[in-house]
């Protein structure tokens, strides 16, 4: 025990936003609605533990999109507002590497464990792990501390936004992360 915290292990929080409210914009049926809770969880863990902290968060071109910085819905959610002296990372694409500092800030504190939450499962979060463990870092990424909607497939089918939560979680562990639920990243930390 205690392994984890020993590593120094930045928890990378992705697009944790008010604009992923908008239930039907992104798609409807979120899972996990509980999500930014337990993203809270984890974040109020990390400051009491003194570990690394990168806010991510999409700023969209589309000015009619949630995630545009002229719309509320740019704003991080309430339950994990950034303190002062925690990195915040503003991303144009899916990866919160591409186009940012993120990994030259990483690799500045010698951090090489990171821990991924976050919304959604299947785009950026996903994006993210995956490009985390293609550059090498131990990645972890927390099944309940994401969340994902309803997609239509590529012949108009629907499918369930849990289906798609836990297919993408199937394609990142064993691959390009491990992947735990909270309890287990707690239980990790202490």
């Amino acid at each position: 025990m205690g392994k984890l915290r020993d590593k120094k292990p930045a928890l990378i929080l992705v697009d944790i936003q008010k604009g992923f409210l908008d239930d039907a914009y992104w798609g409807g049926n979120r899972n996990n609605k509980d999500a930014e809770k337990i993203c809270a969880r984890l974040l109020e863990k990390w400051r009491e533990l003194e570990l690394p902290v990168f806010h991510v968060r999409h700023s969209s071109a589309n000015p009619d999109s949630r995630l545009h910085e002229s719309h509320p819905g740019f704003q991080f959610s309430d339950e994990v507002l950034p303190h002062s002296g925690e990195s915040v990372i503003t991303k144009k694409v899916n990866s919160a590497f591409i186009g940012t500092d993120l990994k030259e800030k990483l690799d500045a504190q010698h951090i090489q464990t990171l821990v991924i939450a976050g919304i959604t499962t299947n785009h950026c979060v996903s994006t993210t792990a995956r490009m985390a463990g293609n550059f090498g870092y131990e990645t972890y990424v927390i099944s309940d501390a994401t969340a994902a909607f309803d997609r239509i497939g590529i012949n108009g089918e629907k499918y369930d936004s849990e289906l798609i939560h836990l297919t993408a979680l199937a394609n990142l562990n064993g691959e390009f992360a491990t992947v735990w639920d909270s309890g287990k990243l707690l239980l990790e930390l202490q």
